[in-house]
Formats: structure tokens, sequence, C-alpha cells
């Protein structure tokens, strides 16, 4: 279980990590607060835990939850079940054990949770009897299992999985004599989209939907032909039928903005088309009666950015109604609570919002502390479920935790019931999180971010700043708990970060600033405008400006250096360099060229070229720190050494951090986000100047 590995990693991580020249000058600086512990330290990012798929049951009386933790040994996730009783808010594991568990689902009675889980040494479907306290290995499958669902009846499990095909042979080798020793054979690659991030070269094949006697049995493909079929799965109320999104143009490859809602029969896997609306239809939920199919759907114009709008759908008469068309936020996952309302989440100003949506357009808000597990920097997150008993389980962050489990009702009544960090994070004081409003520079565009303060900030003293932008670039960033940004304001600094021109959750419009623009010096405007705010303030020292941001903010904060000069040191990380080599080598120029660019490539070089960073590296004086994952597909790592070299060729003062075995996200395991900031932080060490008292 987690908690020895969070006792253990408080022994063994100073050891264990902090082993280069970089951290071991970061680490240098904080020496006598270790003795106290009172500050956010490295090490405490191996013992943060935090809540993740809350499933609430169908009567409201219990959440079953994944419970996040890290283990130091195997520098890994811990993913285990817990079970929580709402109205006495008491938790027990349901397994104790070292193992892997994922998709914990409710049956339609509540007397049975299904999951996926490595119990038996491979990722297989188990169903866990509640009352009897048992628990049965119901599939021998071969592969990964997603969108498990249950049929309402009970009886039946739905699941995708991929169906491997063959690889493409083209020429056929001669036999090779006994005992020769040849080299691998070749891979042949015909197909247009053959690579993803996280998951490297793709295995030929397609994903298909399964159904599996609930009891256990054998597993049955329903879905057919040289397409994909994934994401969420509903049953129809008489559990002879599926729902579910699929794109299955002939050239889906090229189209990956469209999709339609199709039914399978369970018996004969006749296939039936339900929508055709250009655009993606898709997250299809039945209500309880099955009279309601509820949908999103989102346009298929050229944009980065599309609003996802709520649709219901007349089950009888298959007639499609858009529900709340001008609400100017884009909407996430609906839930049925009854058979007129739904509740949904929306990201609003930097927050994630649950709310409950009528079927006559009418949005309440419920609470807009859906957040807390996403770690590493303050992104939006965090899910939530409902029940037909107007019960939402949902999980709660803040700036100062992760996610809890929390549970709320229409009336806006919540209820915290877990406290996961409070034995970690209790007694240690951590930085401070502060709105800030501010006006670009460029065309007077209101921009919306925060700064985190340091422990004991004292604001008659001047403080080094960091600016830290984040990816995307339509995500945002919000007033959430961020481990890499407590542990910068630990050691001393004020850390300030926006949500620039083409972040989500401040609408369409504001989000389309950036198209074909990204990055330029729009965005630039609206992160030195922020500077220029935080200095406004009085408490920075403008003598120690820092700046740093990985994908699209590695990026931005190229793109930056190539503008000004004013920042001492810049971490860029997992940046594109040169847009021109980018989307013609990453996994996703086939979706990125059509929807943030004007055309190919070859079409449009200047357009390119004028917003790579690498057409302003000529301008560069700003020591520059280089931090890229050796597997990265999305933005590979030649986008960093041309980079790098440039730099050197310049003999502008650079350091190159290859991530061994790391794919884009490199903080995806502890150690590496630890690697990540502690080398940040001691980059920025280095070009510190003493601050004026």
């Amino acid at each position: 279980m987690r908690f020895l590995s969070r006792f253990s990693s408080r022994l063994f991580l100073a050891v264990s990590v902090l082993s280069t020249p970089f951290i071991t000058v970061a680490n240098s600086a904080i020496s006598t607060n270790a003795a106290t512990n009172s500050l956010f330290e490295a090490k405490d990012i191996f013992s943060l835990e935090y809540a993740s798929d809350p499933q609430i049951s169908p009567d409201g009386d219990k959440i079953v939850y994944i419970r996040n933790s890290n283990d130091i040994m195997t520098d890994g996730k811990n993913k285990n079940l817990w079970l929580i009783d709402v109205k006495s808010k008491k938790q027990l594991p349901l397994f104790s054990d070292d193992k892997q568990y994922s998709q914990p689902r409710w049956s339609a009675d509540g007397e049975k949770i299904a999951f996926v889980s490595n119990l038996t040494g491979s990722y297989q479907i188990h169903v866990h009897y509640l009352e009897q306290n048992r628990t049965a290995l119901i599939s021998q499958v071969q592969g990964s299992v997603g969108s498990l669902t249950w049929s309402p009846d009970g009886k039946w499990l739905a699941f995708t999985q991929l169906v491997a095909q063959k690889r493409t042979v083209i020429a056929k080798m001669p036999a090779k004599p006994k005992g020769a020793n040849w080299s691998k054979p070749v891979v042949v690659i015909d197909q247009a989209y053959y690579q993803a991030d996280g998951r490297g070269l793709l295995k030929p094949g397609y994903k298909h939907i399964f159904v599996l006697p609930s009891e256990g049995g054998t597993p049955r493909q329903i879905t057919q032909g040289d397409f994909h079929h994934s994401g969420q799965l509903t049953w129809n109320k008489k559990s002879d039928a599926i729902v579910f999104s699929a794109n299955r143009i002939k050239d889906w490859e090229y189209k990956s903005l469209e999709g339609d809602l199709f039914k399978v029969m369970l018996k004969g896997g006749e296939l039936k088309q339900l929508t055709s609306t250009p655009g993606k239809e898709y997250n299809p939920v039945f209500s309880e009666n099955g009279k309601k199919l509820a949908f999103l759907s989102t346009s298929n114009a050229l944009n980065p950015y599309r609003n996802a709008k709520l649709n219901i759908m007349d089950w009888n008469t298959k007639k499609v109604t858009a529900i709340a068309s001008d609400f100017d936020r884009s909407i996430r996952d609906p839930q049925w609570l009854s058979s007129s309302l739904l509740a949904i989440s929306y990201d609003d100003f930097g927050k994630r919002k649950l709310a409950t949506l009528s079927t006559k357009g009418k949005v309440k808000d419920l609470t807009d502390t859906l957040a807390g597990t996403s770690l590493g920097r303050p992104y939006i997150s965090g899910s939530f479920t409902a029940s037909n008993q107007g019960y939402m389980a949902f999980t709660q962050g803040s700036a100062s935790r992760p996610a809890n489990v929390a549970v709320i009702n229409t009336h806006k009544k919540v209820a915290q019931l877990t406290q996961l960090n409070e034995d970690l994070l209790d007694h240690k004081t951590l930085g401070k999180v502060h709105e800030v409003n501010y006006k670009s520079s460029f065309d007077g565009e209101p921009i919306q971010g925060w700064y985190i303060t340091p422990p004991n900030f004292d604001s008659k003293k001047k403080y080094p700043l960091i600016l830290e932008i984040h990816g995307g670039p339509h995500l945002a960033y919000g007033p959430h708990f961020s481990a890499e940004l407590q542990r910068y304001a630990a050691q001393g600094y004020v850390i300030f970060y926006d949500n620039h021109r083409g972040s989500s959750s401040y609408g369409e419009r504001f989000a389309m600033l950036l198209k074909y623009k990204y990055s330029s010096k729009e965005d630039f405007a609206d992160h030195n405008s922020g500077v220029d705010a935080m200095l406004a303030l009085g408490f920075i020292d403008e003598n120690n400006l820092f700046i740093a941001g990985g994908s699209a903010g590695g990026i931005a904060t190229a793109y930056a250096i190539g503008l000004t000069d004013r920042f001492s040191a810049a971490v860029v990380v997992k940046p594109v360099i040169n847009w021109l080599s980018k989307v013609l080598t990453a996994d996703s120029g086939l979706g990125q060229i059509p929807t943030q660019f004007p055309g190919m490539p070859w079409e449009h070089v200047e357009h390119y070229w004028k917003r790579s960073p690498m057409s302003l590296v000529g301008n560069v004086t700003t020591p520059t720190m280089l931090i890229t994952g050796e597997e990265d597909l999305r933005t590979p790592m030649a986008q960093t050494e041309q980079f790098y070299q440039a730099l050197k060729l310049r003999r502008v003062d650079t350091v190159l951090v290859k991530v061994p075995g790391s794919p884009h996200g490199i903080a995806g395991k502890p150690s590496r986000m630890i690697t990540k900031v502690e080398h940040s932080l001691a980059w920025f060490e280095k070009y510190k100047t003493k601050t004026a008292e």
C-alpha cells in the first residue's frame, strides 16, 4: 500500500534523485530550511496524493474512487480503489495490495463494481460483489480495455479494444540459412496516422466494441470495418443496443474534425447511423427512462478552438434539439439527474465549474472547486459523476490542495469526504496564490493572471520573478495547486502566470484571437504586460526576471527571448523551434496543419517561418536551458536540438537536458517532475543577482 511508500520517500529521496550538479546547486540554498521541514521540498512530490474518477452509486449512498499516489522505489504511480460511505464519511480500501486499478463502474442495481486491474498479472476486467465482498475475474483478453460500461439489466459489460492487423509487407525476403543472425525485419508504414506520443509507432489495427457477460465468458466483437470505435458508450433501456461515436468516413485520417453517432445491435451487430451533421457528435448518454439521448457536438470549421454544444435527441422520433446554443463556454461530460435536468461541467475564467443544465437551456452553477487532478502545473482539471437521486461526486481541489473527493446536491450543499494530503501539507508553509488583472499593451485586451508569493512573504522586500507560461495554447491555468510552482515559491521566487489570448475558459472569441498567431508578438505582449503589472506592485526585483514554459509555453518562451533581453535566464521546455519541420515530423501534423495554419508548409513558407522561434534566434542573448524528453513525438527532440545548436553557434550560454525514456509529458514520473523543477531552479540561481533590500 501507499503508506509505506510515503514514509520511505522521506528517508530515501535525498540520496536517490538529487544527484546532478545542477540539482546540488539548487538545493544548497535550502539546507537551513530542510531542518525545520516547513517548506515544500523536492522530496515531497513523491508523497503527494490525489483522487480521480469518483463514481457515485445509483442511490447516491456510496462513492468508489481511484486514490493516486507515488512509489518512490519504482518511480511509478499507485492507483488503488477506495470506497466511501457518503453519510458517515468513512472510507476503506477495496483491496490491500500493490496492483493497479482503473475504470471503476457501478452496476445499475448498485450491488457490483466492475473495474480493470492487473490482479492476475495482465490487465483484465473484474467484478466486485459488495455484499459478499467477493471479486470475480471475468475476462481473459489480450490488450488494453477502454470505455468499460454496464448494461442497464446488469447482464453485460461493453468495452473497446484494439483488433490487431498484420503489418504491410511489400517485398518477400529470401529464407534465412539455419542459424543465421540477420538484422531485424524492416517496418513498412503506409498509413497517414502512424505514430502517437507516449505510444510510439502504432500497432496496425482498429478499435472495436466488444460485449462480455457480466458473470464471465467469451467477449464478442459487435462492430466491424477499418475504423476506430472508441470513446463513451451508452446502452439503450432494453439493453439490446449500444450508442457510440465514430468517424466512419473513408478518408477518416484526414477528417479528424468529423464523427457521427451510431447504434449497434447486441445481436447480429446491425449498425445504424443516427447523426450526419457536419462536425463531430460524441459523448452520448441516455436518460434513465431511455427516452432521451444527450450528446455533445463541435463544428468542423478549420479553427484551432471550437466550443462543445449540448444536444438532446428524442429517441422515438430521432429529432435533435440544441440546448443553450448561445452559451459561450465549452460543455463537458453531460450526465442526467432527471428527465429534465443534466449535470455538466464547463471551464470559466481559469476554473472548472460543476453546474446543472435544464432541457430548456437554463444553466445553474453549483461550485467552482472542481479541480486538483493536475499536480505539476496549475491547469484546469477535475471530474464528476451524477446519480439520479440528485447527488454528484466530484474531485474538489484548491490553491493549496490537490483533489479530494466531495459530494454536492442540486441545492449546492457540499461535503468534503477525504483529506488525502493533510498529513503532508498541513504543517507546510505554502506560497499563497493571488489574482491579478491587467490589459495587454498590444491592443488593450483584458488578461487574467495569478501570482504566488513565497512563504513568509514581506511586501516591503524585493523578490525575483518567474514568468511561467502554460501549454496548449488552448488550455488554461487557474488558482489551483501546483507542485512545480510551489517549489519555486519555496525557493524565494514570486511566480506569475497568465491566461493569455488563445486560452480556454474565456469563450470562443478570446480563444480565436490566437488563430494563425501562435506564437507571435501578440501573445508575447500579453505576457510582457503581465510582467510590467507585477513590477508595478512594488515587490519585484526588476534585475531578477526569469521566464519558463513547456510545450506551447516553451514555444512562447523561445519566441519571447528573441524579442526581448529583459529576462536574466530562460528555461525552454519541449518547444517547437521550426514549424516547417515540426508539423511534418510530429504526431500531430494531420490535425494541426489544417486548423492552426492557412495551408501546407511548402505553400506558406514565410508564414510558418515567421511564427518559428528560429526566425528570431539571431536576436537571442538570454542564457537558456532546454529540456525535452528523448521519446517526445509531439515536439520531437530535433526541434530542441536545432535551437541548442543555433545558440551554441552564437555563443549564447546554453545547456541541453535530455530526459531519457520520456515522451512529451516529461513530468509524468515523480523523479522527472523533480528533475525538471530542480534543474530550472539551478539555472535561475546561476543567473540570479543579489536582491537589493
